[in-house]
């Protein structure tokens, strides 16, 4: 249903389609045909795949939970050797 809507858009009928394909023989080969349209429905999963990854990347991030205080520990003095004997 939605690829008629799509085609409709176009302004694109069954003549017309006709009339595309036989283009695409003549153009192609019968034996070329195959692998073209395997490589268009490659190509057209991985748009999808990179724009909705894309859009999954716009998202904002959720806020980091608050950090919780950590105390330092205080320095510890050592006695220190003044040089004497």
């Amino acid at each position: 249903m939605t690829s008629t809507l799509i085609l409709a858009a176009f302004g694109l009928g069954m003549p017309e389609l006709i009339i595309i394909l036989v283009i695409l023989l003549v153009l192609f080969g019968g034996s070329k045909l195959p692998g073209l349209a395997k490589g268009i429905g490659q190509s057209i999963k991985e748009f999808k795949k990179a724009s909705k990854d894309e859009a999954e990347a716009e998202k904002p991030a959720p806020a980091p939970a608050p950090a919780a205080e950590v105390k330092k520990p205080e320095p510890t003095s050592t006695p220190q050797a003044t040089g004497t004997k």
